[in-house]
This record gives C-alpha cells, structure tokens and sequence, in this order.
C-alpha cells in the first residue's frame, strides 16, 4: 500500500542536498510567467517587423501602380457629354495602353483617348472643380500613379471615323456621314441628333485620326478644326489609347465594343500604293 501510494502520488523529490536538480541532460520546462514573457517578446519582435515590411510593402505597390498607368491601363473620368449616351459625365473609363506597344492602332469605330491638339479644350467647356489646396495636391499625386482616375484635363474621348488614307464626308441625300463611298448607320448617336450639321470633307492623310463624338450637338470634335493644319485630324501619336470598358458606376458597366457600323467600309488606300487613295482618274 505505502510503496503504490507513493508511486502514483507526486513525483519523488530528486533534488540534491544543495537544492538544486540533478543535471541527467533533461532540460527543465520554463513556468508560466516565464512562457507568458517570451510570448510578450516573440510578439514585440513581430510587430517591429511587420512594422519595417510597411515602407516597403507601400513603395511596391506604388511601384506596380505607376507600372500599370505607365504601360497597362489607365483610368479616366469624363467631365463632359460629347459622347452620350454611350458614355456619361462622371463616368470612369479603363483605357488600353498596352496594345500600343505592339504595334496596335487605332480602327474606325473605335473610342480613343488622345492629347489636346491644342485648343480642343475649350471648346468643350468642361467644368472644372474647384478642390481645396491640399485635395488638390493628394488628388494630383493619386492621379500620378495611378490610383485615382485622371481628371481629364488635358485629354479629350471621342470616337474613331475615319483613319489614314480614308475620305470621310458629310452629308450624302440621306444626311448620313460617309467613309470612302459607304453611309454609316450610327446607332451610336446621341437620341434626337443628326450625324452632322456641318458639311465636310476631307482625306484623312496617313497617321491621322478623324474623331468625332457621339452627342453631335455638343460635340467640339474634328468638325470644328476643319480650317486648320490637316483638317482637324488627330495624330495617332497623340493618342493615349482605346477605352475598352466602362467601369463606374456599375449601373453604368459596358464594354466598348467597336460597332458593326464601319464592317462593309473598304480600305481607302489604293491598291499598289500604299499609303495613298485610289487613283479614281
């Protein structure tokens, strides 16, 4: 009885006549305080990581923002109506700068972003916001990388019609705009406008871009330049991209596909000669 009792009650006390445990090679567990405290240091030595990673984790994603604006796609917001109803004021759109890069340009039918040639702006009487200075400045630096959408203020959006080598005029018996002989059906187009109340006409010479927007009527587009250096053309090195979706409001979500409206219009360029209209004597 007395040797079972003590083998199944408390371990026998092993330390020496000095106090202290044999040292047989079993390292003794630390108590609770102690566990408690090392816990409390392993966490200290976390959060002083993790607060070290945070510059460095903010300049990579700074660093992957600016990459995709510079190269990827970049985000606009249009401050005016030239292109109702397909796209509205406020609306954000994504623009495609990647296709660009490998050679990709520009096809009738197509809404592209691009430069301003110089005065197109004010025409367009855009509203301008009046932010604070400090917004202002955060919202320029936000824009700068990418995070915000630009404000627009130095790119116009508009809608491909013609491109080089292409003879584009306005109006045929019907009052519809035409491409290299073919009328366009433009379904497009803001409801209650018609194509154009100006008359054109004009040879898109190679490079060039004839652009005009969807809401006609308060449209300052290619129609409105017609007296200047290449008929109010658009250089395709102005354009930044082509607007593939738009992506606020979600109400508002779409892709922008290019129509059906320019699919039967024939090449402008003559055949042999390229970079030239077809020799029609």
């Amino acid at each position: 009885m007395g040797n079972r009792a003590r083998r199944g009650g408390h371990r026998a006390d092993t330390r020496l006549p000095t106090g202290s445990r044999p040292t047989d090679g079993a390292r003794a567990l630390p108590g609770r305080a102690e566990r408690r405290k090392l816990a409390r240091r392993v966490k200290r030595r976390r959060r002083r990581s993790a607060v070290k990673e945070i510059p460095l984790l903010i300049t990579v994603a700074l660093v992957i923002a600016l990459v995709l604006k510079t190269f990827l796609v970049q985000a606009f917001v249009i401050p005016s109506g030239s292109m109702e109803q397909t796209i509205r004021i406020d609306d954000r759109v994504l623009v495609d700068k990647l296709t660009p890069w490998f050679g990709s340009k520009p096809q009738r039918g197509d809404v592209v972003v691009f430069k301003d040639p110089g005065g197109w702006l004010q025409e367009e009487n855009a509203p301008k916001k009046d932010d604070p200075v400090v917004v202002k400045q955060v919202k320029q630096a936000l824009t700068f990388i990418g995070l915000l959408p630009s404000d627009d203020e130095q790119d116009l959006i508009k809608r491909v019609v013609a491109v080089g080598g292409d003879n584009v005029k306005c109006c045929d018996a019907d009052g519809r705009v035409t491409v290299n002989g073919v009328p366009l059906n433009e379904p497009y187009l803001h409801p209650g406008n018609v194509p154009s109340t100006i008359t054109f006409d004009v040879k898109v010479p190679e490079g060039r871009l004839f652009v005009l927007g969807d809401h006609r009527s308060n449209s300052a587009d290619s129609r409105f330049h017609l007296d200047e250096a290449f008929q109010g053309t658009v250089s395709e090195e102005e354009v930044v991209g082509t607007a593939f979706v738009i992506a606020w409001p979600f109400d508002h979500w779409r892709r922008l596909e290019e129509p059906g409206t320019f699919a039967s219009v024939p090449d402008g360029r003559g055949p042999g000669v390229p970079g030239g209209l077809a020799d029609s004597g």
